[in-house]
């Protein structure tokens, strides 16, 4: 039985890539800050065999002992301060967190390998945010990186970090340069949930509006699902390498506005959105679209959700949710 650590066990990918290694047999550690982290109830009741382990990416003792209690051969980075906006307003504890974090588990899985760093295979969860304003379209693997964000620039450092590591200590280690990836398990603060939410409180009588900043940025939005079947396919290779992983299509605020509420049978959405520069970034990324064909290639993944299943799944889930609740 092969063993995982996975940190970011809470978030919609941890859970995903706990249910996917649990199907393939894994016994499945999931590192969980702090004493009573009310999160963990959620990893019990969606995936219940995972194995809570405690342990911080800010605190390298820590990291350390959850490798030797779980004993992985293969580590899943996935936590971060991961909401962009946020990153402005904290801007050190995004940088210590998302990239000193990733430098930490990376020295704690060389003093706990002995230096053998071969015997862990590690994955890092690169980010599109990582291109920013962008030098060629569609981002490949060797696209500059021009990050506009603090999100963005610590997410840089770990991925230089995780390659340097490679190099200098014979690491397998790979990094999954990820463009946005979405569930019903998204976080109501990102923008696609916010959407699918707002929509079905709409339609159910709930509210009459959602407010959102910039309508015309173009994200290229996959299922987290998928995404999270690339980062174990990564780590199946002879030989570590860096891939990215996206749908080669881009879709504006406004497509994805037109997506929910046509979903519900409105087709005229301009009276329920409105705008408030509250929620405009600093300095905005405007258009991110991804070639995955190295990934497809090299690792066999493909998508098989596409954008209008996505938002379709998502709205679905949140009519539910939302009847239940209100």
């Amino acid at each position: 039985m092969k063993r995982a650590l996975i940190t970011g066990i809470t978030g919609q990918d941890g859970l995903y890539l706990a249910e996917l290694l649990s199907a393939k047999g894994y016994r499945v550690f999931g590192l969980i800050r702090g004493q009573s982290n009310p999160k963990a109830a959620v990893v019990e009741r969606l995936v219940p065999n995972v194995e809570i382990v405690g342990g911080d990416l800010t605190d390298l003792p820590s990291l350390i002992s959850a490798l030797e209690v779980a004993q992985p051969e293969e580590v899943y980075n996935l936590a971060a301060v991961s909401f962009v906006g946020l990153s402005w307003r904290q801007a050190e504890l995004t940088g210590d967190v998302t990239g000193l974090g990733v430098l930490r588990m990376l020295e704690a899985i060389r003093i706990y390998t002995g230096g053998d760093m071969s015997k862990v295979r590690f994955y890092q969860a690169s980010s599109s945010e990582m291109f920013g304003k962008v030098r060629e379209t569609p981002q490949v693997e060797t696209t500059p990186f021009y990050p506009r964000s603090p999100y963005g620039v610590a997410k840089v450092y770990g991925h230089y970090m995780t390659v340097n590591y490679r190099e200098s200590y014979g690491a397998y280690a790979c990094s999954g340069i990820l463009f946005n990836h979405e569930s019903p398990r998204r976080g109501y603060e990102f923008v696609t949930r916010k959407v699918t939410r707002g929509v079905a409180r709409i339609k159910l009588g709930l509210a009459d509006s959602i407010t959102l900043g910039n309508l015309e940025a173009k994200r290229d939005w996959g299922f987290a699902g998928d995404y999270v079947e690339a980062m174990w396919r990564m780590l199946q290779q002879d030989e570590p390498d860096d891939y990215v992983v996206a749908t080669g299509v881009a879709h504006s605020i406004r497509d994805l506005l037109d997506a929910a509420f046509g979903h519900v049978g409105i087709d005229d959405w301009s009276g329920y959105v409105k705008q408030d520069p509250r929620f405009m970034r600093p300095a905005e990324v405007d258009h991110l679209v991804g070639d995955a064909s190295k990934a497809t290639k090299q690792l066999g993944w493909t998508q098989t959700v596409d954008f209008s299943q996505l938002v379709t799944m998502m709205v679905d889930n949140d009519l539910e949710l939302e009847a239940r609740a209100g």
